[in-house]
């Protein structure tokens, strides 16, 4: 039997529109985001969520809600920041979780929507315990999803938690 591994899908906090010049990439967290981010680490380190591995989006306000959520966890995990999750779908969601080390138990993927939407849709499906996901992923958003696949094999999960800053 194979051992429950943990995937926490997070979609960046609140991003700024700072200057009209700025490369969509480049765009900081907002106030709102700076506010949110810690919540989603307070949250993660309260249930226990805890990512052994991180792999991130090299978009700035990913980066910087990564840093925010980072801080509020006990033990900062490995990170590997990725080109191609800025922007991706769950292809490239699915790519970057399939070359994780088996000896990883909880991975953390930190993007964009729709692709972080998707994503949990396309792994947990649209039934009723994914309503909220199908709703709305809003920013500063995460889901856990637990499989018993191994990471390079990853195809399902069942969602198990649906963290919402406002909740």
């Amino acid at each position: 039997m194979n051992a429950t591994r943990w995937l926490i899908v997070l979609r960046h906090a609140k991003s700024a529109w700072t200057d009209d010049d700025l490369l969509d990439h480049e765009r900081p967290l907002a106030p709102r985001g700076l506010r949110d981010a810690p919540k989603l680490g307070r949250w993660l380190k309260d249930h226990q969520y805890l990512p052994d591995h991180v792999i991130c989006s090299t978009a700035r306000r990913t980066r910087e809600t990564w840093q925010w959520v980072a801080d509020e966890l006990p033990k900062e995990p490995s990170v590997e920041y990725d080109e191609d999750l800025y922007g991706a779908g769950p292809e490239e969601f699915l790519a970057a979780a399939r070359r994780v080390s088996e000896h990883v138990t909880t991975l953390a993927l930190v993007g964009h929507e729709p692709g972080v939407s998707e994503l949990t849709l396309r792994l947990a499906g649209y039934g009723e315990d994914t309503r909220d996901v199908q709703a709305k992923f809003p920013t500063g958003a995460a889901a856990v999803l637990a499989t018993d696949d191994r990471w390079g094999d990853l195809a399902s999960a069942r969602l198990v938690a649906f963290f919402r800053p406002r909740d």
